[in-house]
Protein backbone atom coordinates (compact mmCIF):
# COMPACT_ATOMS: atom_id res chain seq x y z
CA UNK A 1 0.00 0.00 0.00
CA UNK A 2 1.12 3.26 -1.12
CA UNK A 3 1.09 5.95 2.06
CA UNK A 4 -0.54 8.68 1.08
CA UNK A 5 1.50 12.11 1.97
CA UNK A 6 -1.25 14.43 0.89
CA UNK A 7 -3.10 13.66 4.16
CA UNK A 8 -3.75 16.10 6.47
CA UNK A 9 -6.28 15.25 9.26
CA UNK A 10 -8.81 18.35 9.51
CA UNK A 11 -7.77 18.42 13.41
CA UNK A 12 -4.64 19.77 12.78
CA UNK A 13 -1.07 19.05 11.51
CA UNK A 14 0.21 15.73 11.22
CA UNK A 15 3.12 14.48 13.33
CA UNK A 16 6.44 13.35 11.84
CA UNK A 17 8.43 12.04 15.10
CA UNK A 18 12.08 12.47 14.69
CA UNK A 19 13.41 10.74 17.38
CA UNK A 20 15.61 8.29 15.59
CA UNK A 21 17.41 10.79 13.82
CA UNK A 22 17.26 14.26 14.94
CA UNK A 23 16.45 13.16 18.50
CA UNK A 24 19.42 10.81 19.28
CA UNK A 25 22.57 13.14 17.55
CA UNK A 26 23.50 14.54 21.19
CA UNK A 27 22.93 11.33 23.03
CA UNK A 28 26.32 10.10 22.15
CA UNK A 29 25.02 6.15 22.10
CA UNK A 30 24.57 4.15 19.17
CA UNK A 31 21.45 2.00 20.08
CA UNK A 32 21.35 -1.52 18.74
CA UNK A 33 19.61 -2.09 15.40
CA UNK A 34 17.33 -4.18 16.63
CA UNK A 35 15.90 -1.71 19.15
CA UNK A 36 15.55 1.05 16.68
CA UNK A 37 13.60 -1.18 14.29
CA UNK A 38 11.47 -1.92 17.38
CA UNK A 39 10.74 1.72 18.36
CA UNK A 40 10.13 2.19 14.54
CA UNK A 41 7.75 -0.29 14.52
CA UNK A 42 5.77 0.65 17.65
CA UNK A 43 5.69 4.31 16.90
CA UNK A 44 3.82 3.71 13.11
CA UNK A 45 1.72 0.55 14.68
CA UNK A 46 0.23 2.84 17.25
CA UNK A 47 -0.42 5.99 14.40
CA UNK A 48 1.94 8.11 14.11
CA UNK A 49 1.90 9.17 10.25
CA UNK A 50 5.75 9.10 9.96
CA UNK A 51 9.21 9.08 11.08
CA UNK A 52 12.26 10.02 10.36
CA UNK A 53 14.55 7.06 10.99
CA UNK A 54 18.27 7.56 10.45
CA UNK A 55 21.05 9.94 8.67
CA UNK A 56 23.71 9.61 6.36
CA UNK A 57 26.13 11.86 8.26
CA UNK A 58 29.26 10.19 8.86
CA UNK A 59 29.28 7.72 11.99
CA UNK A 60 32.60 9.58 12.83
CA UNK A 61 31.08 12.68 13.38
CA UNK A 62 27.46 11.45 14.45
CA UNK A 63 28.08 7.99 16.00
CA UNK A 64 24.50 7.44 17.21
CA UNK A 65 23.25 6.83 13.23
CA UNK A 66 26.03 4.81 12.21
CA UNK A 67 23.65 2.36 11.80
CA UNK A 68 21.04 4.04 9.78
CA UNK A 69 21.20 1.99 6.40
CA UNK A 70 20.92 -1.57 8.59
CA UNK A 71 17.58 0.25 10.32
CA UNK A 72 16.66 0.62 6.70
CA UNK A 73 17.15 -2.57 5.28
CA UNK A 74 15.15 -4.47 8.84
CA UNK A 75 12.14 -2.37 7.53
CA UNK A 76 9.31 -3.30 5.19
CA UNK A 77 8.87 -1.57 1.78
CA UNK A 78 5.46 -0.58 3.23
CA UNK A 79 7.09 0.54 6.72
CA UNK A 80 9.70 2.84 4.73
CA UNK A 81 6.85 4.71 3.02
CA UNK A 82 6.29 6.56 6.27
CA UNK A 83 9.76 6.56 7.30
CA UNK A 84 12.59 9.67 6.22
CA UNK A 85 16.25 9.36 6.00
CA UNK A 86 18.34 12.76 6.53
CA UNK A 87 21.19 13.47 3.49
CA UNK A 88 23.15 16.28 2.64
CA UNK A 89 24.63 15.13 -0.81
CA UNK A 90 23.39 12.92 -4.09
CA UNK A 91 25.77 10.10 -2.57
CA UNK A 92 23.66 10.11 0.04
CA UNK A 93 20.67 9.66 -1.47
CA UNK A 94 22.04 6.89 -3.50
CA UNK A 95 23.35 5.07 -0.94
CA UNK A 96 19.69 5.25 1.16
CA UNK A 97 18.05 4.22 -1.48
CA UNK A 98 20.39 1.51 -2.50
CA UNK A 99 19.77 0.43 0.94
CA UNK A 100 15.54 0.71 0.32
CA UNK A 101 14.51 3.75 1.40
CA UNK A 102 11.79 5.52 -0.23
CA UNK A 103 12.13 9.43 1.27
CA UNK A 104 14.83 11.48 1.41
CA UNK A 105 15.25 14.71 3.45
CA UNK A 106 18.00 16.77 1.33
CA UNK A 107 18.58 19.73 3.87
CA UNK A 108 21.41 22.39 3.91
CA UNK A 109 21.17 25.65 5.98
CA UNK A 110 20.13 29.00 4.79
CA UNK A 111 23.23 30.39 6.62
CA UNK A 112 26.58 29.78 5.09
CA UNK A 113 28.99 29.55 8.53
CA UNK A 114 26.09 26.90 9.75
CA UNK A 115 26.43 24.85 6.57
CA UNK A 116 30.09 24.92 6.80
CA UNK A 117 30.43 24.10 10.39
CA UNK A 118 27.45 21.33 9.70
CA UNK A 119 27.75 19.64 6.29
CA UNK A 120 31.27 21.41 5.70
CA UNK A 121 30.51 23.35 2.10
CA UNK A 122 28.91 26.54 1.50
CA UNK A 123 25.05 26.98 1.16
CA UNK A 124 25.48 27.70 -2.97
CA UNK A 125 27.89 24.38 -2.98
CA UNK A 126 24.73 22.22 -1.43
CA UNK A 127 22.07 23.80 -3.66
CA UNK A 128 24.18 23.40 -6.60
CA UNK A 129 24.38 19.65 -6.01
CA UNK A 130 20.28 19.91 -5.45
CA UNK A 131 19.04 18.78 -8.77
CA UNK A 132 21.66 15.69 -8.86
CA UNK A 133 19.57 14.82 -5.83
CA UNK A 134 16.21 15.15 -6.69
CA UNK A 135 16.76 12.91 -10.20
CA UNK A 136 18.26 10.23 -8.26
CA UNK A 137 15.15 10.10 -5.54
CA UNK A 138 12.74 10.58 -8.81
CA UNK A 139 14.43 7.85 -10.58
CA UNK A 140 13.75 5.36 -8.14
CA UNK A 141 10.16 6.59 -7.59
CA UNK A 142 11.12 8.18 -3.92
CA UNK A 143 10.46 11.54 -2.56
CA UNK A 144 12.41 14.25 -1.63
CA UNK A 145 12.41 17.02 0.36
CA UNK A 146 13.91 20.68 0.73
CA UNK A 147 15.41 20.95 4.36
CA UNK A 148 16.06 24.80 5.03
CA UNK A 149 18.13 24.56 8.46
CA UNK A 150 18.29 27.88 10.25
CA UNK A 151 15.63 29.52 9.17
CA UNK A 152 15.23 32.00 11.54
CA UNK A 153 18.74 32.13 13.49
CA UNK A 154 21.90 31.12 12.92
CA UNK A 155 24.38 30.31 15.84
CA UNK A 156 27.29 31.98 14.38
CA UNK A 157 25.85 34.73 11.77
CA UNK A 158 22.68 35.82 14.23
CA UNK A 159 19.23 36.47 12.55
CA UNK A 160 18.89 35.07 9.08
CA UNK A 161 17.08 37.41 6.63
CA UNK A 162 13.26 35.46 5.92
CA UNK A 163 14.44 36.73 1.78
CA UNK A 164 16.99 34.02 2.40
CA UNK A 165 14.71 31.47 2.73
CA UNK A 166 12.29 32.51 -0.10
CA UNK A 167 15.16 32.63 -2.31
CA UNK A 168 16.57 29.28 -2.08
CA UNK A 169 12.79 27.98 -1.67
CA UNK A 170 12.07 29.82 -5.02
CA UNK A 171 15.69 28.68 -6.36
CA UNK A 172 14.94 26.56 -9.90
CA UNK A 173 17.28 24.12 -8.61
CA UNK A 174 15.20 23.22 -6.02
CA UNK A 175 11.83 22.54 -8.06
CA UNK A 176 10.86 19.35 -7.67
CA UNK A 177 11.15 18.78 -4.20
CA UNK A 178 8.12 16.95 -2.55
CA UNK A 179 7.90 19.17 0.28
CA UNK A 180 10.06 22.01 1.93
CA UNK A 181 11.15 21.88 5.66
CA UNK A 182 11.35 25.44 7.38
CA UNK A 183 13.68 24.91 10.57
CA UNK A 184 14.06 26.95 13.95
CA UNK A 185 17.29 24.71 14.73
CA UNK A 186 17.55 26.77 17.47
CA UNK A 187 14.67 27.11 19.11
CA UNK A 188 14.94 30.90 18.91
CA UNK A 189 11.76 31.71 17.03
CA UNK A 190 8.43 33.26 18.27
CA UNK A 191 4.99 32.39 17.09
CA UNK A 192 4.31 35.37 15.26
CA UNK A 193 7.77 35.07 13.67
CA UNK A 194 6.95 31.27 12.37
CA UNK A 195 3.73 32.24 11.04
CA UNK A 196 5.30 35.26 9.43
CA UNK A 197 7.47 32.90 7.30
CA UNK A 198 5.64 30.08 6.95
CA UNK A 199 2.62 32.13 5.54
CA UNK A 200 4.83 33.92 2.76
CA UNK A 201 6.61 30.26 2.18
CA UNK A 202 2.90 29.12 1.36
CA UNK A 203 2.33 32.33 -0.81
CA UNK A 204 5.03 32.53 -2.53
CA UNK A 205 7.16 29.84 -3.53
CA UNK A 206 6.21 26.90 -5.31
CA UNK A 207 3.13 24.71 -4.35
CA UNK A 208 4.14 21.85 -1.87
CA UNK A 209 3.62 20.16 1.32
CA UNK A 210 5.35 22.74 3.97
CA UNK A 211 6.86 20.61 7.54
CA UNK A 212 7.70 22.54 10.45
CA UNK A 213 11.12 21.63 12.32
CA UNK A 214 10.76 23.16 15.86
CA UNK A 215 12.97 22.89 18.71
CA UNK A 216 11.75 23.94 22.21
CA UNK A 217 15.07 25.69 23.31
CA UNK A 218 13.45 28.70 24.46
CA UNK A 219 10.21 27.02 25.93
CA UNK A 220 8.30 27.76 22.38
CA UNK A 221 8.24 24.50 20.05
CA UNK A 222 4.86 23.73 20.73
CA UNK A 223 3.45 27.15 20.02
CA UNK A 224 5.95 27.59 17.12
CA UNK A 225 4.44 24.48 15.89
CA UNK A 226 0.64 25.41 16.53
CA UNK A 227 1.56 28.57 14.86
CA UNK A 228 3.19 26.85 11.73
CA UNK A 229 0.10 24.95 11.24
CA UNK A 230 -2.55 27.78 11.57
CA UNK A 231 -0.08 29.21 8.57
CA UNK A 232 -0.29 26.05 6.12
CA UNK A 233 2.10 23.57 7.28
CA UNK A 234 0.86 20.17 7.22
CA UNK A 235 3.45 18.66 9.15
CA UNK A 236 4.98 18.94 12.36
CA UNK A 237 8.09 17.43 13.76
CA UNK A 238 8.72 16.36 17.08
CA UNK A 239 10.89 13.49 19.64
CA UNK A 240 9.86 11.25 22.30
CA UNK A 241 10.36 13.24 25.58
CA UNK A 242 12.07 16.52 24.27
CA UNK A 243 15.26 14.31 23.23
CA UNK A 244 17.97 16.01 20.53
CA UNK A 245 19.62 18.64 19.07
CA UNK A 246 22.15 19.86 16.84
CA UNK A 247 25.64 18.85 17.29
CA UNK A 248 27.09 21.58 15.49
CA UNK A 249 24.54 24.12 16.55
CA UNK A 250 25.78 26.04 19.96
CA UNK A 251 22.93 26.45 21.89
CA UNK A 252 20.52 24.04 20.27
CA UNK A 253 18.79 22.32 22.51
CA UNK A 254 16.02 19.50 22.39
CA UNK A 255 12.94 19.03 19.67
CA UNK A 256 9.73 19.69 20.51
CA UNK A 257 8.07 17.09 22.28
CA UNK A 258 6.46 14.68 20.61
CA UNK A 259 4.02 13.64 23.36
CA UNK A 260 3.31 17.44 24.18
CA UNK A 261 2.45 17.65 20.04
CA UNK A 262 0.08 15.16 20.10
CA UNK A 263 -1.91 16.26 23.10
CA UNK A 264 -2.00 19.83 21.66
CA UNK A 265 -3.15 18.61 18.45
CA UNK A 266 -5.09 15.40 19.45
CA UNK A 267 -5.07 13.86 16.16
CA UNK A 268 -7.74 11.36 15.11
CA UNK A 269 -5.86 8.13 15.99
CA UNK A 270 -5.08 9.53 19.51
CA UNK A 271 -6.99 8.59 22.17
CA UNK A 272 -5.90 8.12 26.22
CA UNK A 273 -4.75 4.83 25.72
CA UNK A 274 -2.78 4.99 22.54
CA UNK A 275 -1.03 8.23 24.21
CA UNK A 276 0.09 6.55 27.46
CA UNK A 277 1.29 4.12 25.37
CA UNK A 278 3.30 6.59 23.57
CA UNK A 279 4.01 7.87 26.79
CA UNK A 280 5.52 4.53 28.00
CA UNK A 281 7.21 3.88 25.02
CA UNK A 282 9.29 6.92 25.29
CA UNK A 283 10.06 6.44 28.88
CA UNK A 284 11.69 3.09 28.40
CA UNK A 285 13.44 4.64 25.63
CA UNK A 286 14.72 7.78 27.69
CA UNK A 287 15.63 5.26 30.52
CA UNK A 288 17.67 3.43 28.11
CA UNK A 289 19.53 6.45 26.91
CA UNK A 290 20.04 8.06 30.51
CA UNK A 291 18.04 11.33 29.43
CA UNK A 292 15.67 12.81 30.85
CA UNK A 293 12.05 13.50 30.02
CA UNK A 294 11.48 16.98 28.87
CA UNK A 295 8.15 16.27 27.78
CA UNK A 296 5.36 18.46 29.81
CA UNK A 297 2.26 16.15 29.00
CA UNK A 298 4.34 13.27 29.64
CA UNK A 299 4.79 14.32 33.71
CA UNK A 300 1.33 15.43 33.18
CA UNK A 301 0.40 12.19 32.47
CA UNK A 302 2.07 10.28 35.33
CA UNK A 303 0.46 13.37 37.83
CA UNK A 304 -2.36 12.21 40.96
CA UNK A 305 -4.91 13.78 38.94
CA UNK A 306 -6.76 10.57 38.42
CA UNK A 307 -10.13 12.16 37.38
CA UNK A 308 -8.27 13.64 34.10
CA UNK A 309 -9.17 10.82 31.24
CA UNK A 310 -5.49 11.52 29.66
CA UNK A 311 -3.85 10.76 33.27
CA UNK A 312 -2.26 7.38 33.13
CA UNK A 313 -3.59 5.07 35.94
CA UNK A 314 -0.97 4.39 38.61
CA UNK A 315 -0.56 0.76 37.66
CA UNK A 316 0.92 0.86 34.89
CA UNK A 317 4.39 2.12 35.80
CA UNK A 318 6.73 2.57 33.23
CA UNK A 319 8.68 -0.39 31.07
CA UNK A 320 12.28 -0.67 30.23
CA UNK A 321 11.62 -3.17 27.99
CA UNK A 322 12.20 -2.50 24.21
CA UNK A 323 8.67 -3.51 22.73
CA UNK A 324 5.36 -2.37 24.06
Amino acid sequence: MTYDFAQRPSRGPLLRDVTLRDGLQLTGKLLPTDYKIGLARDLLRLGVPELEIGSMARPDLVPPMANTLEVVAGLTPEELERCWIWVATPRHVEKAIAAGARNVQYCFSASDAHNLANIGRSTEASLAAMPDAIALAKEAGGRIQLCIATSFTCPFEGPVDPQRVIDIANDARAHGADDVVICDTLGQAFPGQVADLVSRVAAETPARRIVFHGHDTWGQGVANSLAAAQAGAAVVDGALGGLGGCPFAPGASGNTSSEDLLFATRPGWLDPATFAAVVGRSEALLGELGEPNRSKAAQGARSKASAFEWVIPSELEPSCEGAL
